[in-house]
């Protein structure tokens, strides 16, 4: 898919900038990312890579528009409530940029179908909220050798790492969460202040262009937390933990 004059237009913001030019955004254009949740998360990172010109984006959430989402769901609107939140997003993307194509699965992707997915997509943005999908993600992204952006935020707090399979030595996420950590509160259930999702879901759609454009990832094997009430940022190592049964030595392959 090459890029006209309407296009080079539309891009030219990105275009001018020498890390992407016109090579770079090619492959921005060219590139298919899988969105997991359409919620808090998801809204800004489907907004900005539709935007942004990404060429194909598969939304799968299997959740309807409610009104207490409108508080943080950007992407959906009052007129929304009820729809599958795959809908919504969908018509407000296709608004957004109709260059864009739009796959959108109302559905939880299990089995041989995520794997699927996560086998066709260049790059896997995780935006879920419960920590079993977030696991199920990381294996079969460990498993096909797909980068996977992960984040989460709740309160006034907010995290994002980058775990690149394509590289040997990256941590995965259960070297950060271990599958019986107790580490599955809910917005529904804490609470969240508006704007944090949008920090951190804009900043999953930024290391996501960094992927697809092939601009090195800082935040590979790293997490990077934020807090909304000091405003402060901070970086932590993220080293591989030995024994991980996800991508420690011994691993078990996805069934």
């Amino acid at each position: 898919m090459s890029m006209g004059d309407d296009a080079l237009l539309r891009y030219s913001r990105q275009i001018l900038l020498p890390q992407i030019d016109v090579a770079g955004q090619q492959k921005i254009v060219e590139g298919r990312v899988l969105i997991v949740g359409l919620g808090g998360l998801g809204s800004p990172v489907a907004i900005y890579l539709a935007a942004a010109g990404v060429g194909h984006l598969v939304l799968t959430d299997f959740d309807t528009v409610d009104l207490s989402n409108l508080q943080r769901q950007i992407v959906h609107s009052h007129r929304d409530i009820g729809r599958p939140k795959v809908a919504s997003a969908r018509d407000r993307l296709v608004a957004l940029n109709p260059t864009t194509e739009i796959t959108s699965l109302d559905r939880q992707l299990l089995g041989r179908e995520l794997q699927q997915q996560v086998a066709s997509a260049d790059v896997v943005v995780d935006c879920s909220d419960n920590i079993a999908t977030r696991h199920a993600l990381n294996r079969v992204c460990y498993e096909e050798k797909k980068p996977l952006v992960s984040a989460a935020a709740i309160g006034f707090e907010g995290q994002i790492s980058v775990f690149d399979f394509r590289q040997q030595k990256t941590p995965c996420y259960a070297c950060l969460y271990p599958q019986q950590s107790d580490e599955n509160l809910t917005c529904s259930e804490s609470g969240v202040i508006a704007p944090l999702v949008g920090v951190i879901g804009s900043l999953q759609a930024l290391e996501c262009l960094k992927l697809l454009a092939d601009i090195e990832v800082d935040l590979a094997g790293k997490l990077l937390l934020f807090d909304g009430l000091s405003t402060s940022w901070q970086t932590l190592s993220l080293p591989k933990r030995k024994g991980c049964p996800v991508c420690g030595e011994e691993s078990l392959p996805v069934s």
